[in-house]
């Protein structure tokens, strides 16, 4: 009967645990002194870190408990003294932290599928930025050789590296859409142009609602569609800016039999050192029909400078800025996150390339007018 009674009440607690309201997160942590102090700290869906609670670690643990919730979030560790966070994910599961003084690298957070996959995330790209170094490494002892045949297959061989990594990570977000990580993931390749508008478009489909009506999911689709909207193969966005008199002048009226929207600053020296390049551009195939618009990306307060570099470089085509620095309207429609950036448009006004600069710029052009 005793032994019966003891049964029950393991079983009862037992119950209880299972539908408790809250989940734990006991950690273990190598090398620390007592009452060190470990932040938790949880990123939603407006990507701004909000601090849960403040741990000590003591005799070599730590221990927290927190409500459960469906509210999507990233959440990390930082160690008082220390410089690397710990990244993991709540799922409603008593989770297991193991941090090492010596080696925060190291350090993870287990107990969860979401935890389990991120893991296996980290060690993967922690193995491509090894092999990455290894080539550059590789590249640098070619190069000092001048043994230019093996730096040429280095290079080809770190490209096929780094297009491995992209698609791990395309499959990695495929694999776990349900994942906050993920949706950060995403963001951050479609920032980089490390994937497509339409492969973007279709991830971002998978999202479930509670993903989906996030700021960062919102404003990942903007970006997105501004992406579809200045991709080669699609209709250029009209757009209208005030040129260096002051006048309104829209892409339309700039264009010609073959039109380059080049994004550029005064304050951009990349830009400037490209200038020339497109001057003698233009003054050669202008006659046969290429229009040049320059898009300015100069604060507020620098019209002087951004019409004294126009004349200082010889840009005799049309300009416009609203002087609004990145914040400028038709870069954001045109998605440009670094200058110089340009766009390549036929008569019709439909982009057929993007970002064609020196040798480039003039073989193209010598493409499409064979007789200068």
């Amino acid at each position: 009967m005793r032994r019966l009674f003891w049964s029950f009440i393991t079983l009862t607690l037992l119950a209880c645990a299972g539908n408790s309201d809250s989940f734990t997160l006991e950690g273990d942590a190598e090398g620390f002194a007592d009452n060190t102090k470990v932040y938790v700290y949880a990123i939603y869906g407006d990507n701004r870190p909000v601090i849960l609670d403040t741990l000590q670690i003591t005799n070599g643990g730590f221990e927290g408990v927190y409500a459960k919730t469906d509210k999507p979030s990233l959440n990390y560790l930082s160690v008082e003294g220390t410089q690397n966070n710990i990244i993991y994910f709540p799922e409603n599961t008593n989770l297991k932290a193991v941090v090492y003084k010596d080696s925060m690298d190291a350090s993870y957070v287990s107990g969860s599928p979401k935890n389990e996959a991120y893991h296996t995330f980290e060690r993967e790209i922690a193995s491509y930025t090894n092999k990455k170094k290894e080539q550059v490494q590789r590249f640098q002892q070619a190069r000092r050789e001048q043994d230019n045949l093996l730096a040429q297959q280095i290079q080809q061989e770190n490209l096929a590296l780094i297009n491995q990594e992209i698609n791990y990570k395309k499959n990695f977000i495929q694999e776990n859409t349900d994942s906050f990580f993920s949706l950060m993931l995403l963001n951050e390749m479609v920032s980089r142009k490390e994937i497509s508008g339409p492969e973007a478009r279709q991830l971002v489909k998978s999202l479930p609602p509670e993903l989906d009506q996030t700021v960062i999911a919102r404003d990942l689709k903007e970006t997105i569609a501004n992406i579809s909207r200045a991709e080669v193969g699609s209709l250029a966005p009209d757009f209208s800016a005030p040129t260096p008199e002051g006048d309104l002048l829209s892409l339309r009226d700039a264009m010609g039999k073959y039109t380059i929207i080049d994004f550029w600053a005064s304050w951009c020296k990349p830009c400037r050192r490209e200038n020339p390049n497109v001057v003698n551009v233009y003054n050669k195939y202008h006659d046969q029909g290429l229009n040049i618009i320059s898009v300015s990306l100069d604060r507020n307060g620098q019209r002087q400078r951004w019409l004294q570099a126009i004349e200082d470089d010889n840009m005799d085509w049309y300009h416009v800025s609203h002087l609004k620095f990145w914040q400028d309207p038709i870069a954001k429609q045109y998605n440009v996150k670094a200058i110089p950036a340009t766009f390549l448009l036929d008569e019709n006004g439909t982009i057929i390339a993007k970002n064609l600069r020196g040798q480039a710029l003039h073989t193209k052009m010598a493409e499409l007018f064979p007789n200068p």
